[in-house]
């Protein structure tokens, strides 16, 4: 345990969770000190050895501990180890790193006695904080049923991890545009305007929208302006004029836009300098939709990338696919089945779908892959549709975003409000942090469609239930 006493720095007692969701977290608490229970290391080792794709996290975890923690004695490490030196900048720590030996507790010292990890856990934070008070104890956990039971036991701090956590509500999210009410031009104070072949490049004030990043689309109440910001510097911005018909008449594998959300979407998914596409929205917005009727015109009719890689978040896949039967395609078709929907939206009007479909599968070179075989691997010259985002972590997308090799394009789509996973919300979830992460990035673009045009019925569930 650690043996300073102050009122100045707290004590951090981190959950097995924490350590899952960001390896190296242990390093993000500053001049704090961190509690790592015994009972943490127990579930970490027992998770490691699983086929489950979050063991991966639990050996990164275990060795970035086992660094620091190698030349301690056993006293050090109870004690506690600086963690000095591990980090750059301001966010580097300065604080100990120690174990808690918790399964050596005398059972007068525990609060719950029966013999549950999150239990033993809770005794821990609850210990020190009656040995050290009246320094600040904080119990870090992404399990809401275990904060609710350690704030009833008495443990005066319980927190989620936020250090990867860019907003605080999800209505500050970044939606992909920005609508001025009234009339865009009522707002422009000067312009200078040039042609660029069969484009027009307005330069405007940036005092007109100050927080405007790169690739984010500009509307008005008109219904006639839509521009896409395309430079920004300290006192301008150049707007590419795009024209509201213009944006509206996109189409894409015979699919055109229901709305202004959809064609903004297939602009900036059939613009080949964006690298990244990120659609947010409700179930039915026609997010899968438009990114297969989008690849398969990439592929199929310009012949601009060679296949297109379609992959999804399934949390139980680790444990259940090895016991489907057939090849990996195979076994992932049931938690792809969204993407044979679309594909047999486009092609219902066909003579013979069924026939039509296989021969698009096998002509645009479909591949159904599971994110658990993504590492490692360098896609070149792809599209890869990303579907269902929004359960997986940062560091999760980060490994599916690096395999991206050149020429490759990643759709990335997913619906903030069905979250699946028990460790995260609406404003922790990997999506979100990319959203906020790529805004500023030129080669990237995001689309919040806020429209359900799947059906009457889906739009009066969604708005109602």
């Amino acid at each position: 345990m650690p043996r300073r006493n102050s009122t100045e720095t707290k004590i951090y007692v981190l959950d097995t969770n924490i350590l899952l969701h960001e390896p190296h977290a242990f390093l993000s608490f500053k001049e704090h000190d961190v509690v790592i229970p015994m009972t943490v290391l127990e579930e970490l080792d027992y998770i490691k050895d699983s086929k489950k794709d979050v063991a991966r996290d639990a050996r990164v975890s275990i060795r970035s501990m086992e660094d620091l923690l190698h030349e301690a004695t056993p006293e050090e490490m109870l004690v506690g180890v600086s963690m000095e030196g591990l980090g750059a900048g301001d966010t580097a720590p300065t604080g100990k790193l120690s174990i808690f030996a918790d399964l050596n507790m005398a059972e007068a010292q525990q609060v719950f006695t029966s013999n549950e990890n999150d239990n033993r856990i809770i005794n821990v934070a609850l210990h020190i904080q009656k040995a050290y008070a009246p320094q600040k104890v904080v119990l870090v956990t992404k399990d809401l049923n275990m904060r609710l039971k350690a704030k009833g036991a008495g443990l005066a701090h319980v927190e989620d991890y936020r250090t990867d956590q860019l907003i605080t509500d999800i209505k500050y999210l970044s939606r992909g545009f920005h609508a001025f009410e009234g009339n865009f031009w009522d707002n422009v104070k000067s312009v200078d305007s040039r042609t660029e072949g069969r484009d027009t490049i307005h330069t405007v004030p940036k005092s007109i929208l100050p927080e405007a990043y790169i690739n984010e689309f500009l509307l008005d109440d008109s219904k006639e302006f839509a521009g896409l910001v395309e430079e920004i510097s300290d006192d301008h911005m150049e707007v590419l004029d795009l024209g509201y018909e213009r944006l509206m008449s996109r189409h894409a594998w015979g699919i055109t836009p229901k709305n202004i959300g959809q064609g903004m979407a297939l602009h900036a998914l059939l613009d080949p300098h964006i690298d990244m596409c990120i659609l947010t929205g409700p179930a039915g917005s026609g997010k899968t939709l438009l990114a297969l009727a989008a690849a398969l015109e990439m592929v199929v009719e310009r012949n601009m990338y060679d296949k297109i890689i379609v992959t999804r978040s399934t949390p139980e896949i680790a444990e259940s696919i090895g016991f489907l039967p057939g090849t990996e395609e195979e076994k992932m078709l049931p938690w792809l089945a969204a993407i044979t929907d679309s594909l047999e939206v486009l092609h219902k009007h066909d003579e013979n779908t069924k026939g039509s479909m296989n021969y698009i599968m096998e002509k645009a070179n479909i591949q159904y892959k599971s994110v658990n075989f993504m590492r490692g691997r360098s896609i070149q010259n792809a599209i890869v549709i990303l579907d269902e985002s929004q359960n997986l972590t940062a560091s999760q997308l980060k490994t599916i975003i690096t395999r991206c090799g050149e020429g490759t394009k990643l759709i990335v789509g997913g619906n903030l409000a069905q979250i699946d996973s028990n460790y995260l919300s609406a404003v922790t979830s990997g999506l979100t942090y990319l959203v906020e992460k790529f805004k500023d990035f030129s080669g990237s673009a995001t689309i919040n469609l806020d429209g359900v045009v799947r059906s009457r019925l889906a739009s009066f569930a969604e708005e109602n239930l």
